[in-house]
């Protein structure tokens, strides 16, 4: 695993907190590679068959699975160890948050605003389906702010998604964004060179600063719901030398003007928000691209992608793992709701793109050699205007 980039807004764990995390990562792979695995051996082995006996027929969708799944003690112990795993994640990343945050909170201001801007408004509401759940059952959420200029939301975040994801997105946590630019909108729109660049919904921004390296000439722009997301996003790009225009705005209505952007992105933004909500940003999305743009939202793949069993498994983060949208938006027809939005048929499409793309920048052969635990694509949908 490639060790997370040392810059200088991300929060220094002591030895204990490390070993602490560290212990995560470990629990995590072992769950995954060695625990989960058997859900599948118990379904076909047990729980199908017990299905069809009752049933006369196999199981027809992800619900009816999960209905006999939930039957079997295995099952269910895997599940919770699971669930377990995710909560001590949090915790153990934000004690070393908390220990640090007013060092944190100093550090983001003294990056200073040189090169990119930061613009926070103090009356936002945040949306309600936000404040339902602590996304991912993160404490508090991406938007919650526990004192003045909060930044422990996106500290915590930079280092949780890392130690979640095992380092699979790369020193930077920004393999989404730089797959997108170096595995697809370069080599395959090679003349293709937009002046202004949108990504909705960025957290810290870590898929955001791809589009600065890959477009140097853009003017790159970063809106999020929440602030202390955003104070920690700001300070980062500054840190790492990145010119990024960071607002607190929602994806469904910006207050930018038509025609704004040649290229509008998100990365695993819509899995977050309800289906209308992904309807308002599809609107917004067409609303704000100048003629000849391009959108593109990145994604997990949809259930349609899937068979039954594996739909089950990724429906998980759903019933277990406080990802109240997850299923929901797994269902949508996203190529419809762009030609609904005002996307003409002939220019709205999916695409899978390869992933991976951080490994060409590590010369560690660990990574080279596929050791990563790369997942194999991105799922886009994405529309010319």
């Amino acid at each position: 695993m490639a060790e997370q980039f040392q810059h200088a807004m991300l929060p220094q764990p002591t030895h204990d907190e490390l070993a602490r995390q560290n212990f995560v990562q470990s629990l995590r792979m072992h769950i995954f590679r060695n625990i989960s695995v058997g859900n599948k051996v118990i379904y076909e082995k047990l729980a199908e068959p017990k299905f069809e006996q009752q049933h006369q027929r196999p199981p027809l969708n992800r619900y009816e699975i999960r209905e006999v799944m939930q039957q079997e003690p295995y099952y269910r112990w895997a599940s919770a160890l699971k669930r377990i795993n995710q909560e001590i994640l949090w915790d153990a990343v934000n004690s070393s948050v908390d220990r640090q945050l007013p060092e944190l909170i100093e550090r983001a201001k003294d990056q200073g605003g040189e090169l990119g801007t930061l613009t926070l408004d103090p009356n936002f509401q945040i949306p309600t389906h936000q404040k339902a759940v602590d996304i991912h059952c993160m404490p508090g959420g991406y938007h919650s702010e526990f004192t003045d200029d909060d930044v422990a939301a996106g500290a915590t975040y930079d280092r949780g998604v890392y130690v979640y994801g095992l380092g699979w997105l790369g020193p930077l946590n920004d393999d989404i964004g730089l797959s997108i630019v170096q595995n697809y909108l370069l080599p395959e729109f090679p003349d293709f060179r937009p002046r202004k660049i949108l990504d909705m919904g960025c957290s810290i921004g870590n898929s955001t600063l791809p589009y600065v390296d890959g477009f140097p000439d853009a003017e790159v722009h970063a809106i999020d719901v929440g602030a202390p997301m955003l104070r920690y996003a700001h300070a980062r790009a500054e840190s790492l030398g990145k010119r990024v225009h960071f607002s607190q705005q929602n994806a469904e209505q910006t207050n930018f003007p038509d025609e704004s952007f040649d290229l509008v992105v998100s990365h695993i933004l819509l899995h977050e928000i309800p289906p209308p909500a992904v309807r308002k940003v599809m609107q917004e999305s067409y609303r704000l691209l100048a003629p000849g743009g391009m959108m593109l939202h990145v994604e997990a793949p949809l259930y349609r992608h899937m068979d039954l069993y594996t739909q089950f498994v990724y429906d998980w983060e759903t019933v277990n793992n406080n990802e109240p949208f997850w299923s929901a938006v797994r269902d949508l027809d996203l190529v419809t709701l762009a030609v609904e939005a005002g996307f003409a048929s002939d220019k709205t499409f999916e695409k899978f793109v390869p992933n991976g793309a951080w490994k060409a920048n590590v010369t560690n052969s660990l990574f080279k050699n596929g050791n990563s635990g790369s997942r194999g694509t991105w799922f886009v949908v994405a529309a010319t205007k």
